[in-house]
This record gives structure tokens, sequence and C-alpha cells, in this order.
């Protein structure tokens, strides 16, 4: 039997093959468009060939350091310029960047610098107080580097003697920085908000990180220099790798420090901003805008949503605003985003009803991912796709992390049967478009943010007056679903709604506590499980 001639002497070359990796597409625009607009911040004006060098400089000044391959490097900083040369200039030398959800506690953010064994932590000084805190507890000591963000400058005290302009202007702007040795190696480490006990560390590698970003650009209809709003928390799955993605079409990033209705207004028509992301908060706080915050929008915005679909009234409203909506959805596991409810146009027909019904579901696969469906988590078959069939969500493809940092059980179970298990419970449309139903893991997203009943509920146990306690969903206009408590109390006690959302805010990070409580006899089966459908149903109709 003759070999096969399209195997026979077209193996790989330095010439024919490179590893995908994001960090090209900067190098490509500074090169194109060096006087390019890539970053606006307050007055701050950043050209490509300036974010390019800085980016370069990052990466020398962290290499004379001894920071390389495999280290990592840990920033809690807000959605400003150093946030964005993290994304290039720690990769660049082979380290992985972590970023840390700027809204933890102080525990959380010990145990993530503890479990990923930060060598690196950049700080800005608005979180130098929780920062502090979190050294204190942690077992590593990373070199500190505080950031003061002279366009908004903040009251805290810096952690170290390294400033991070002064640190950076020891790097070599011309730094000759590596491509990855291979395309699956580690580009960023990201925590989920984790079920039970604590989070667990996301890998991301540098080929799923260069597909995401083509995927986003068609996802989102970006062209060549898109005006991008910074509404989406850079820290949040790694800003679902728009900080790169901007950056293959010469985009120009607007840095937002706060998510504020009179912010977004302001850089909407001052720099006729034409993509944003976010999750329904944002959405609210630009629709409930008091008048004087709000700027009249006159061309139209692409505006990227996710996590739980707000009501129909409120998308309404967005679009008469003049924002053009895409419905996203993923997890941290899928480097952000991995489904679109991609528009057809057919469906502009229909009834009112019945687009109402086809907006909030979660679509279909991004063009980046390999497979998308719903299957029994049992037998591993796909479901009937009749859109009444409930399954689990599974994902398989590039864009699907490496696994959990030093958790092979976690990693195994997590990618069963050749799938990665979401832990989202949906329906499969017989179109093929997918819709969520449930959580299995009893996961609340509000404003974006994953958190977890579990957690919240051993903070409410712990109080001396409930005998047992349920969090679950609650669907609120404002942040997409927010954390409604159910409480039973032990004989002969008595406490207040007050006093339990205090309990929580005294140990939980405050966006994770509960706006709602409500006593009650909790309803549980023969054998004493709490039964969440029945809490669930009562939340929605309250």
């Amino acid at each position: 039997m003759s070999a096969n001639p399209f195997e026979q002497n077209l193996d790989k070359n330095a010439a024919n093959y490179q590893p995908l990796t994001p960090l090209t597409f900067l190098s490509r625009a500074a090169l194109v468009y060096p006087r390019h607009t890539a970053i606006i911040h307050g007055k701050q004006r950043t050209s490509y060939a300036d974010f390019y060098a800085r980016s370069r400089q990052l990466a020398s000044a962290l290499a004379t350091r001894y920071i390389g391959k495999g280290d990592t490097v840990s920033v809690m900083l807000a959605n400003t310029p150093p946030m964005l040369e993290a994304h290039y200039g720690v990769p660049m030398i082979g380290a992985v960047l972590h970023s840390i959800n700027t809204r933890l506690d102080a525990s959380v953010i010990a145990f993530q610098l503890d479990h990923a064994e930060a060598k690196v932590l950049i700080v800005d000084r608005e979180f130098a107080a929780v920062a502090r805190e979190a050294l204190t507890l942690a077992t590593v000591k990373p070199l500190v580097i505080d950031y003061n963000d002279l366009e908004f400058p903040q009251d805290g005290e810096p952690l170290s003697y390294t400033d991070y302009e002064e640190f950076i202007a020891k790097g070599d702007p011309s730094f000759q920085w590596k491509m990855p040795d291979d395309e699956w190696d580690a580009i960023a480490l990201n925590y989920t908000s984790g079920t039970t006990g604590n989070p667990k560390g996301v890998v991301y590698h540098h080929r799923g990180a260069a597909l995401m970003c083509y995927a986003n650009t068609l996802a989102t209809g970006m062209q060549a220099h898109p005006v991008y709003l910074w509404t989406l928390p850079m820290f949040h799955c790694n800003g679902w790798c728009f900080p790169w993605s901007l950056s293959a079409v010469a985009g120009t990033h607007v840095c937002l420090r706060w998510v504020r209705a009179k912010g977004m207004y302001d850089a909407i028509a001052d720099h006729r901003v034409t993509h944003l992301s976010g999750a329904p908060i944002v959405m609210s706080t630009l629709l409930n805008a008091n008048p004087d915050e709000k700027r009249e929008i006159t061309h139209r915005v692409a505006f990227n949503h996710a996590a739980a679909p707000p009501p129909q009234a409120v998308l309404d409203r967005m679009v008469e605003a003049g924002f053009d909506l895409t419905h996203l959805y993923g997890l941290t596991e899928t480097y952000g985003p991995a489904t679109i409810n991609e528009w057809n146009s057919e469906w502009d027909n229909l009834s009112p009803e019945a687009i109402a019904q086809k907006r909030v579901r979660q679509g279909v696969r991004y063009v980046a991912l390999e497979g998308l469906t719903v299957l029994d988590p049992l037998t591993m078959q796909q479901v009937p796709a009749d859109g009444e069939s409930l399954g689990e969500v599974m994902f398989r493809g590039n864009i699907v992390m490496k696994g959990y940092l030093k958790n092979t059980e976690a990693t195994e179970e997590a990618f069963a049967g050749g799938w990665f298990h979401s832990g989202d419970l949906g329906v499969l449309h017989p179109d093929g478009y997918i819709q969520l139903k449930d959580r299995s893991k009893d996961i609340i997203i509000s404003g974006g943010e994953n958190i977890s009943s579990i957690e919240v509920e051993d903070v409410i146990y712990k109080h001396p007056s409930v005998a047992y306690c349920a969090v679950v969903a609650k669907p609120d206009e404002k942040w997409g679903e927010t954390p409604c408590a159910f409480v039973e109390l032990k004989p002969e006690t008595s406490t207040t709604a007050e006093d339990i959302i205090a309990w929580c805010r005294e140990r939980l990070a405050h966006y994770k506590c509960p706006r709602y409580v409500v006593f009650s006899e909790i309803p549980k089966t023969p054998t004493g499980k709490i039964q969440k459908f029945k809490l669930r149903d009562i939340a929605k109709a309250d």
C-alpha cells in the first residue's frame, strides 16, 4: 500500500507553522497604525506605537526581576491602561496573567494568591486596603507594585515603594519578547466563584485566546477601528478576551474606571463609541439615569449582553435608546462568551410574543467553538430537540479551558465523556438553538458575576437564630438576578431581615449578600432535602 503523498516531505517548519497567540495582533497594529489612538483614559491618549512600547517595557522590567515562563503575575486593577498593558506584557515573557476580581474579600484574594503562587502583584491604590489585608493572610510574598492613577487619583496608601510608572520606565521599549513555545502554553488564569469552598483556577492557553479574538470580531460585527467602551470588567474572563481582540482590528479602548451613567453617556457621545459589553446592570444604569446624566446618542451602538437576560421591556427600551443588542452566553471555562443568539432576519416578521421568546435564548455556538449541545449527563446522549426536554449544556472545542489549576479531579469531572460539563441545565430547540432553564449548581448570576448560593447559605447558617436556610435567585430588573434568602428560625428565637443582611455583609463581599430575606418554613422532602425549586417559584412570583 503506497504512502499518502500529502504526508511526504510536507512537515511543519518555522516558515509554515507558528503557534497561535493574540500577542501578534498588537505588534501588527503598531506596525500598520502606529499613530492611531489605541487607548483613551480621561485626558490621556495612547497611540498603538506607544501601547506596544509600554507593553514591551512591562515585559522587560518583569524579566529583569527574573519573572519568566510559568510564573504568575497577579493584578488587581480597574479598567485602566495598565490592565491592558498587562494582557500583553505578562505573556510576552511566558508568564501567566492572573486578574483578580476587585470586588472580592481579603480571604478569597489571599487564597487565590497562594494557589496561583503569585510572584508579582500589581495593585491599584483604590484596592490597597483589601489587598493589604489579603497579603497579611497569604503565605506567598510577591513583589508588590503600586499603580497610582493620575487621571483619577485615589486616597489609598501605597503598599510598597515600587511605583508602576517608575517600574516600567526601567524596561526596554524595544524588548525582544518571545512567542510562546507552544500555543498550548498558559496565557491567563481566572478563578471561578466556586460552588463550595474555595474557587477553581481556570487556565487559558494562547490558542484559545487567539481564536476568541477572531470569533469576537465576527460575533459583534467589529470592523476596522471600532471604539470600545470598557463597561465590562477586564478581570472577568479577561474581559471576554476583548483586550486582545481590539488589537486585531486596531480598535480604540475607552477606559472606564467606574460604571456610572454619566460617564457612560459622556464617553458614548464624546468618543462615538461603537461597541460595549456588559450584564443587565449596565442596561439598567443607562436606562434609569437622571435627565442631567443623559446625553443624546445620534448613532447606533452595539451592546453585547450576557448573563441572565433582562425582561423584554428592558430590551425594547434599549433598542429605542439607540442600542443594537447581541445576546451571548458562556462561562469562565469557555473564555467568556461561547454562544451567540444569532438573529435571523426572518424573525422580524413574527409576533411580539414570538420575538420575545426568540430573544431570551442563548443561541448557537461561537464560530470558534466546535461543539455545543444539550446532553443527558448520565447517558451522554443528546436530548430531543423539542425545546422541552431538559439536559445539561455541554461544550467541546478550542475555546474550552486547559483545565483547573492543580485540581486533576475537578478537571476530569468537568471533561467526562469528551465534553465540558457546564453545570447549566437547558433545552435544545428544533432549530439547534439552546436555552437555559436552570443551574444545576445553583449559581446566581447577579450583575454578570457568579454567586454561589452554597457559600451564602454557609454564612447564614452560622447565625445563632437560624435553623434552616436556602438561597435562590430572584429575578431583578437591574441586576438580572439577585440572591434571595429563605430562613427558618430556631424555636424561641427572633431576628430581622436587616440583621441577616448585616450578618452577611460582615462576612461576605457585599455583592454576594441577599437583598431579600423571607422568614418561613423551608419546604423539604421526606428525607430532609430542601426543595429549592419551590423556593424559586416563590421568589419569582413575589
